[in-house]
This record gives C-alpha cells, structure tokens and sequence, in this order.
C-alpha cells in the first residue's frame, strides 16, 4: 500500500477555519482524515502541508511512526507551530487509514479502551460565536452558564480575567471574584468550572492576584496563567497560589513538555492534538506527564475531526481527565460530516466503535461553507492606554 495524494479540506466556522487533511493510497476507496487546524493561519498550513507531501507520497501509511520522523527530519529546520500543525494533521489521516485497513478504532491501535466513555467539558453557550454574553453582566452570564450546564454538561471553562498588563486593578480583581462566586453560587458544588486566562498577565503577581480571586470557589484548574513557555515561573506561581494550574495548547515538542513535568509547574497539561505531532506525539506526551503524577485534559476548541481525533486518544490514555470541545459552535459543526462519532450521555461522549476514527467529512456540505478570512476576536485586545495587550 502506498500514499499517492494529500488533499486539504477548507471549511469556515467564523473565528477559525478548519483544515481538514486527506490522505489518499492506491487501494480504491481507502484513505484517512486528520486536521490541522490553526487560527488565522490557514493559507500558511495548507501551504506547509503542500511542502511536506514530497516526504509522505509513495510511502507505506501503515508506518506511522517512520513517515512522522520522515516529515519531522527532512524538514531540517524546526517546524514551530505551522509546520507542526501541518505534520500532525498528515499524522493523524495515517490512524485512520490504518484502523480502517485492519478493520478497528484507532484506540484498538493505542493498546485497547481503559475506560468506556470519555467526559466532557464544553464553553459558554456550547462556544456558538453568535451567543456569547460579556462577563461584565454577572446576572446574564450565570444565566448563560446555567443554560449551557442544562444542555448536558456536568463541566464548563469560562473566561473570567479582563485584558491585562503587568498590574491587576483592585477594581478588575474585586470584578472577578464576585463573577467567580456567583457563577459557583448559580451551578452548585456538582459543575466542573475551569477558567482561560489566555496568558493575559504579563506579571507573576498580577496573574497571582487573579489566580487568588478565583481559587475560592475550587475550580477544576486555572489555564495558562501566563504566557506559555517559561516552565520556571509557572513552577513558582503554583508554587504560591492554592489553585489547581494547567497549561499546553500552546506547547508542540517533548522538550517543552518535559521541562514542565520535570518542575511540576502545574497539575495537569493540555496538549493539542492538531499541533504537537499528533497522535503519536500526543501519546508520548502523556507518558511524560504520568510519570509526573500530572493528568492530561486535551485542548481542543476546533472541529469535527479534531474531536474525534480527540476521542480515540482520551479512550485509550490511562490518565486523561477530562476533554475540551465546540460542537456548538457554528450550526453546520455536525452538517458536514457523513459519519459522526461525537455522542454525549451523561457528561460524557461515547465510545466509537467504528473502523478507524469513525468519522467522515461530506465534502459536498463542507464547500458550502468555503475559506472566509477569519473574525479575529484578538483585534479587540487593547489596554485603556491603547497598548496591546494578550488576547
């Protein structure tokens, strides 16, 4: 069997577009999905994909672990998120290949199920761009919360902090505290709540003071605190606050993980699928964080594939916790796909059984929705002074 094409999917969903990759081979009817989705940078990974395809064509799919190396050293230069993306969407299209010539799930490949469903946790509104409430009202973003946990969710990540520099505002933090406890007040002690800093602090202490604002209603961890990258100061802030942390999305390579793990700078890390190798890279990654007592909670607010990506992993990996998603968000999530595998019950998606990762994009549906330059929400990230913050 050999790989003879690598196509790419575009599909818009308003603050992103998705990237779905497939690979073909020369066995009529057989080929895989992966996705490479990367926001903003869409024409950038479909252009690296185009770039790679020299080190994948003609190759055996069935040798996962042969052509990621292949992508990975041929490169030469190191790949950063784009050509990470970019490998890790090919890599993933090879397990679905591979499932679907042996006629299993993915997680069969990974060494079998160690658990029978994988939960959950979802955004505001089940992340619909069209529906989101600003978190200066408190009493309509409970609502908005209370409503989200009614459709299903036993675990929901907000966004609590404001814009920030290297200071935290009496006034922003008092802010956050009082929405901290009313959201816990409106759901009870039986939600999951996360929070996204999305690395707005620039300071220690200014994430600290937000970090402390927010521990007393016992979230299940507060997200990338600071900017991600410097595992040495995210060490010293859990080391100072009593808050569970998490970090990841924006982390690719082993290296990175391990520096991580080896500080024990938080209590669970969340890898991404879509940018860290794949599969591949996402299972040595978790082997990492085991051996540090750390659990994986995968970072994913992407597309269909992504989660079922997502799925065979969780599945198959002893210490994931629990699963970001956004199937809510944009209506046609689901419409495009002709196999979809993403069922929730109680909390919680069910296992596939199906043959690889059991699902399949409708390609007529998908180019309803073709490449739209993005809405970039991140435009909106300026300080009072007008200074750029992070988004």
């Amino acid at each position: 069997m050999k790989i003879t094409k690598i196509e790419t999917v575009v599909v818009n969903a308003v603050h992103r577009n998705w990237i779905f990759v497939k690979v073909l081979t020369d066995q009529p009817g057989l080929y895989g999905w992966g996705e490479a989705t990367l926001e903003w940078k869409t024409r950038a990974v479909t252009g690296a994909i185009e770039d790679l395809a020299p080190f994948v064509l003609g190759e055996d799919p069935m040798r996962i672990e042969h052509i990621l190396q292949a992508m990975m050293r041929f490169s030469f230069w190191p790949l950063g998120s784009i050509g990470l993306t970019a490998v890790s969407g090919i890599e993933q299209a090879l397990w679905d290949i591979k499932g679907k010539a042996l006629g299993v799930p993915v997680w069969q490949l990974l060494g079998g199920k160690v658990r029978d469903k994988v939960r959950v946790y979802t955004h505001l509104r089940r992340g619909a761009v069209s529906k989101q409430v600003s978190n200066l009202d408190i009493s309509a973003f409970c609502d908005a919360v209370q409503e989200t946990v009614e459709m299903g969710y036993d675990a929901i990540k907000l966004g609590f902090v404001p814009y920030t520099g290297y200071d935290a505002p009496l006034r922003a933090v008092k802010h956050v505290e009082k929405l901290a406890a009313a959201v816990r007040e409106r759901v009870g002690d039986g939600v999951d709540i996360m929070t996204d800093f999305h690395g707005r602090p620039d300071s220690l202490d200014a994430a600290i003071a937000y970090i402390n604002a927010i521990a007393p209603i016992k979230p299940l961890f507060c997200e990338e605190v600071i900017q991600p990258g410097d595992a040495a100061a995210m060490a010293d802030v859990a080391r100072r606050v009593n808050c569970p942390l998490a970090t990841g999305e924006r982390l690719f390579t082993l290296r990175e993980f391990a520096d991580i793990a080896e500080t024990r700078a938080v209590a669970y890390i969340q890898p991404d699928l879509a940018h860290c190798m794949g599969i591949s890279g996402g299972r040595k990654i978790a082997a990492i964080a085991e051996a540090a007592h750390m659990g994986v909670c995968p970072h994913n607010p992407m597309g269909p594939v992504a989660g079922a990506v997502a799925l065979a992993f969780d599945t198959a990996t002893t210490n994931f916790v629990i699963q970001e998603e956004a199937v809510g968000l944009v209506p046609w999530f689901e419409e495009i796909c002709s196999t979809y595998p993403l069922q929730l019950k109680d909390h919680a998606w069910m296992v596939s059984d199906a043959p690889g990762l059991g699902i399949e994009i409708d390609e007529v549906a998908a180019a309803r929705y073709p490449f739209k330059p993005e809405v970039i929400p991140a435009l909106e990230s300026v300080l009072g002074d007008g200074r750029i913050a992070n988004w």
